[in-house]
C-alpha cells in the first residue's frame, strides 16, 4: 500500500524536491549577482525614446492602451517607435489603439515599423502614427472586414438536438448558428460590415492623405509587399529597425538620443524566470516519460 501512494504523490514530491534543490541556488546566484553587480554601468542621464510593440492577434487593448498613456505621461520621452508585428484582430481594441496613437502621435512624434505584418486591424491600430516605415519583406494592408459563422443544424439534425428560441426583434437572431441565415439577415449583416469597412477606408484615406473614393487601389483587403506599399501610400519608407530608430530619433529632435531599455536587473530576472521554466518543463517531461 505504501509503494501505491509513494507512486501516486510522486509528481508532487517530485515537484517539492526541484524547488528545494534549484530554488535555494537561483535565489543564492541571484544575490550574488545584486552584490557584485557594477555599480554606475547604466548612463546617469534619463531616456528620452522610447519602443512600443504590438504583437500577436488583437483581443484586448488594455495592456497596449496603459503603455501608450505611460508615454504619454512621460515628459522626458520625447519620441516613440511603434513596432508592429500582428495579423490584426477585433474592431473596437483596433480602433482604441488607433486613436491612442492619434493622441500620443499629437504629444511627440511616433513612428510606426512594420517587422513582420502589419495588416487589418494592426495596420488600423498604426495609421496616425507620423511615419511608417516597413520591413522589405513585411506583408502590409488588408484593409477590409469580414464576420463568419457557422450553420450546426445538419449536425445538430445528426445528434437529435433540436434548439429552441425565444426572441423580441426581427434581427435579434441573426448570425444565429444554429440555422441557416434568412436572405434579410444576411443582408443586414453585410450592412454591418459594409458600415465598419467604409470607416475603415475613410481614417486611411485621412491619416494617409489618400482618396477616400478610390479605395481599389490601397484597400478590397489586397495585401502588399514593403515596396508595393510605398506606391500606393500605405508605408512612407522601406528599411530595416535601424532606420525605423534613426527616424524616430530625427522627429524627436535629440541631439544625445538614448533609448529606453530595461535595465540589468529586469533582464536578469526575465532570464532567470525563463531558465527555471526551461528545466521544470524539462523535469516535467522526465516524470512523464518515467
Amino acid at each position: 500500500m505504501s509503494d501505491f501512494f509513494r507512486k501516486l504523490f510522486r509528481p508532487i514530491t517530485a515537484t517539492l524536491d526541484f524547488i528545494q534543490t534549484y530554488f535555494k541556488s537561483l535565489l543564492f546566484l541571484l544575490v550574488l549577482l545584486i552584490l557584485l553587480a557594477p555599480a554606475g554601468s547604466e548612463s546617469v542621464k534619463p531616456p528620452n525614446l522610447a519602443t512600443l510593440t504590438l504583437t500577436g492577434p488583437i483581443v484586448d487593448a488594455q495592456k497596449t492602451l496603459r503603455r501608450i498613456e505611460e508615454l504619454a505621461r512621460d515628459e522626458k520621452i520625447k519620441g516613440v517607435l511603434m513596432i508592429v508585428d500582428s495579423p490584426g484582430g477585433s474592431v473596437a481594441p483596433s480602433v482604441e489603439i488607433a486613436l491612442a496613437v492619434k493622441r500620443l502621435n499629437a504629444k511627440k512624434p511616433v513612428v510606426a515599423y512594420a517587422a513582420g505584418t502589419m495588416a487589418s486591424g494592426s495596420y488600423y491600430a498604426a495609421i496616425w502614427a507620423e511615419k511608417i516605415v516597413a520591413n522589405p519583406a513585411a506583408t502590409i494592408g488588408s484593409i477590409g472586414v469580414i464576420m463568419e459563422g457557422f450553420n450546426i443544424r445538419p449536425l445538430m439534425e445528426k445528434v437529435g438536438v433540436e434548439p429552441q428560441v425565444v426572441k423580441a426583434g426581427k434581427y435579434k437572431e441573426a448570425g444565429t448558428p444554429l440555422r441557416r441565415w434568412t436572405p434579410y439577415e444576411r443582408a443586414e449583416i453585410q450592412e454591418h460590415v459594409m458600415d465598419i469597412y467604409q470607416m475603415f477606408v475613410r481614417d486611411v484615406a485621412r491619416a494617409r492623405h489618400l482618396d477616400a473614393d478610390h479605395p481599389e487601389t490601397f484597400a478590397d483587403a489586397k495585401i502588399f509587399i514593403a515596396e508595393k506599399a510605398q506606391k500606393v501610400g500605405l508605408v512612407d519608407m522601406v528599411g530595416s529597425i535601424a532606420k525605423a530608430r534613426k527616424e524616430t530619433e530625427k522627429l524627436a529632435n535629440v541631439q544625445e538620443p538614448r533609448w529606453q531599455e530595461k535595465s540589468q536587473w529586469e533582464r536578469y530576472l526575465e532570464n532567470l524566470a525563463e531558465s527555471s521554466a526551461r528545466a521544470f518543463a524539462a523535469q516535467l517531461r522526465g516524470w512523464i516519460i518515467r
